[in-house]
């Protein structure tokens, strides 16, 4: 335990899990879209961000966080109206969990270019997040380490080539997790490391054949 679980973290609004962490639930959305801000969002309601959620500030902290805004902004509560000026059309209902943490929301962004993600995620208190699934897929991260999310066609030698731009660049690997729908279909690695990879590394594990796309998550921040 650290100073940060016991005071909590640095935010707007009333409570670190309907508010601060519903706002990183929004950046690391925005973050595995990798687009910006998103043209449109439905996000569902999960649970107590069902029940509680309104009263708590929920949907305006999920919006700031598809906005770019991190969990001190002061603009949060104006986020609805930010997110009409930048064209941002934004949804919400309500689902029932399927085994999730109560605090859960689930995500459909879509970018301006079309492309699309689902993720789905759960606020676990002081800010702290989980992503338990991403466009289909069963994951489990949190970004609390600086984070590689990977998504890649499942084919031989992906992970060895990912793993040897990392050794390259002296970048330890503290844990690594492997995701896939079906043998040679989409697969998601995540990999937790020791430290953030130079933007030449990251153009280089990009430009590996077969990967889709690469994502930097820091503990605090999506980037």
């Amino acid at each position: 335990m650290n100073l940060f679980d016991i005071l909590g973290p640095v935010m707007v609004g009333p409570s670190s899990s309907h508010t601060a962490g519903a706002v990183r639930i929004g950046l690391a959305a925005r973050a595995l879209l990798g687009r910006g801000t998103p043209r449109r969002a439905h996000i569902a309601l999960c649970g107590s961000f069902a029940a509680t959620g309104r009263g708590h500030g929920t949907p305006r902290a999920l919006i700031a966080g598809l906005l770019g805004m991190e969990p001190d902004d002061e603009r949060i509560p104006d986020s609805p109206r930010l997110a009409r000026e930048a064209g941002m059309d934004v949804s919400f209902g309500e689902e029932p969990l399927r085994g999730e943490h109560p605090n859960t929301a689930r995500l459909h962004v879509e970018a301006a270019d079309g492309e699309t993600l689902d993720m789905t995620a759960s606020s676990l208190g002081g800010g702290r997040i989980e992503v338990v699934e991403m466009n289909g897929l069963s994951v489990l991260f949190s970004g609390e380490l600086p984070t590689l999310i990977v998504q890649n066609r499942d084919q031989p030698g992906c992970v060895s080539d990912v793993t040897g731009i990392l050794a390259g660049e002296e970048v330890n690997i503290a844990t690594m997790r492997l995701y896939r729908d079906h043998p040679g279909g989409s697969a998601v690695m995540v990999l937790e490391i020791d430290k953030p990879v130079a933007g030449e590394g990251l153009a280089r594990l990009r430009a590996i054949e077969g990967v889709f796309s690469v994502t930097y998550l820091d503990a605090r921040r999506a980037l």
